[in-house]
């Protein structure tokens, strides 16, 4: 076995492989050869070679969001740490465990003027769990932090920052470890099963006539088949499910803006909740967080293991255990309440999900219908991945089968690094992965496509409408220069020139007819990754979706 001679960096990979720490993504460096030379000789792990740093952050973010266990990215000194910062941030707010190790310069190097260095200690203090800054020397203290910062990644679903100094010379190789590194245990901590004071909350949900349950980004299985059958025929319950919640059931609602938007002020009253229960990760929908802090129910329980977030001013309580302990427990003690609340907003929803048909069978080609079409030929039992922006929301509008797990980046929602996550999680996961995604953000995070490691049967569907069709949809949009330069940023390219360098398969569509083609296509090439484009008419497609929920009504 061939080791880098540094004994610091021994001790980082020592530890890392101890720890289960094994897919290690890797960005070229002088800095980090210690590290890349004991990483990729080395057959227990699996090592991945990407240039662009932020791609790389966010490759690794998808490979962790898959297999639920802390992934490594590895880096030199200077502003290459920087551009994780984006992924770092999205994995804080989204609770997965990455783990940044980067090389640095002495401390005796930094701020005198020397080459490819900064301030590197701390660097993402405020979006991350834990941060190590090692000393040069191989030592205890140092093979604890390093000990600590991968425990807290697990632990506290976050990532740390492994801040690791080398001096050369750095390439230099032994065929021996010259360190003993110290491995310590953490205890994995105890979860609660029971409510605390369970009475006095199983008190409050029995009285309440109006209980609403609203569930984010959620991971599949997570809610036993008893506890989703319980709430749905619960008269008192209304659940609302977004497109991530990966939360199914005939009775609950999953298009939240299909049934509040065309609300009047009466709708709203017999909608507002007397108790708002929620779990899962960030909320997309813009509407429903308004009305909740609108109209603030008396009580707002959230349940998550670790976080709860105050997003609509209202929260009483957070019950600190895993959301199906929590209802396990809770409906084990409660009693039916007489309620009309289901009956009233169900048939509501039932109304709005004919007009939706309705209003879909009679629109021209455009990204709503595109939408309609495209989810309907996804793959039973496969994932999908959907970018930012105007992407989730039209998702969140459409049905999609049960048996697909859906994915997005919503911790920060942003869209610089769709594309490299959802190739990192077809990486990770293994299946049959479709990525749906806009312009703006395909183009914005194409060097995701540099990129040797992309299944053959990764799917991108691409829908092009020449711009940021998400300014056209929020309010105060006019067609005017500024508009169109600097918040749509209209645009004439394609991808078909990028698919051609990097080796997809490239597939185009512009209407119905040419769409359903290039669909047949794209699933049947399963020997190349295929990205398949679809024009959309740029000026239309806000008209045609605001007009969709006039018609709701």
């Amino acid at each position: 076995m061939i080791y880098p001679k540094i004994p610091l960096a021994q001790s980082i990979i020592e530890i890392c492989l101890k720890k289960g720490i094994t897919n290690i993504i890797i960005s070229p460096g002088s800095r980090n050869a210690p590290l890349t030379i004991g990483f990729a000789q080395n057959p227990d792990f699996t090592c991945y070679s990407i240039a662009d740093e932020r791609c790389a952050a966010f490759f690794a973010l998808g490979i962790a969001q898959q297999t639920k266990q802390p992934t490594a990215v590895v880096c030199t000194s200077g502003s290459a740490l920087l551009n994780y910062y984006p992924a770092v941030a999205e994995a804080f707010y989204s609770q997965i465990p990455l783990i940044v190790i980067s090389a640095d310069r002495p401390q005796s190097k930094i701020d005198i003027g020397d080459g490819q260095t900064i301030r590197q200690q701390n660097v993402y203090e405020n979006h991350s769990v834990f941060n190590a800054n090692l000393t040069e020397d191989a030592s205890v203290e140092n093979d604890l932090k390093i000990n600590t910062a991968i425990d807290t990644a697990i632990s506290k679903k976050g990532p740390v920052h492994i801040n690791a100094p080398f001096e050369e010379p750095l390439y230099e190789t032994v065929e021996a470890l010259s360190v003993n590194s110290k491995i310590t245990n953490s205890e994995p901590l105890a979860e609660t099963k029971n409510i605390e004071n369970g009475e006095e909350f199983v008190s409050i949900w029995n009285s309440a006539k109006r209980k609403l349950i609203m569930v984010g980004v959620n991971e599949v299985n997570t809610i036993a088949e008893e506890v989703i059958e319980s709430l749905a025929k619960d008269p008192s319950v209304v659940v609302l499910t977004e497109t991530t919640s990966n939360l199914h059931h005939p009775s609950f609602i999953n298009s939240i803006d299909t049934l509040i938007t065309p609300f009047d002020d009466i709708e709203f009253k017999d909608f507002h909740p007397d108790l708002l229960v929620t779990f899962g990760g960030m909320i997309v929908s813009k509407r429903i967080k308004g009305f909740l802090r609108k109209y603030k129910p008396k009580h707002h329980w959230h349940i998550d293991t670790l976080r709860a977030y105050d997003t609509f001013n209202a929260l009483t309580k957070h019950f600190v255990m895993q959301p199906n302990d929590f209802f396990k427990d809770l409906l084990s003690k409660a009693v039916t309440t007489e309620s009309d609340y289901f009956d009233t907003i169900n048939n509501s929803y039932a109304l709005r999900k004919i007009r939706k048909k309705e209003y879909l069978n009679k629109i021209p080609f455009s990204d709503f219908k595109v939408f309609e079409k495209v989810i309907a030929s996804l793959p039973k039992n496969s994932q999908l991945q959907i970018s930012n922006s105007s992407a989730i929301r039209y998702a969140q509008l459409i049905d999609i089968d049960s048996s697909i797990e859906v994915f997005c980046n919503r911790g920060t929602s942003g869209i610089d690094g769709s594309t490299s996550t959802a190739i990192g999680a077809a990486v990770g996961s293994g299946k049959q992965n479709v990525f749906i995604t806009g312009d703006i953000s395909f183009l914005y995070d194409s060097n995701a496509l540099w990129n040797a490691y992309i299944p053959k049967n990764f799917k991108i569907i691409l829908i092009n409408n020449g711009g940021g069709g998400i300014f056209r949809i929020l309010p105060g949009h006019e067609e005017k220069p500024v508009f169109n330069t600097y918040f749509e940023t209209s645009h004439h390219l394609t991808a078909e020139h990028l698919a051609k360098m990097y080796q997809l398969r490239y597939y185009a569509a512009s209407d119905l007819n040419s769409l359903e083609k290039s669909i047949e296509l794209l699933y049947a090439e399963n020997d190349v990754p295929v990205l398949l484009e679809i024009f959309t008419p740029t000026s239309e497609n806000d008209i045609i979706l605001k007009q969709f929920f006039k018609e709701l009504i």
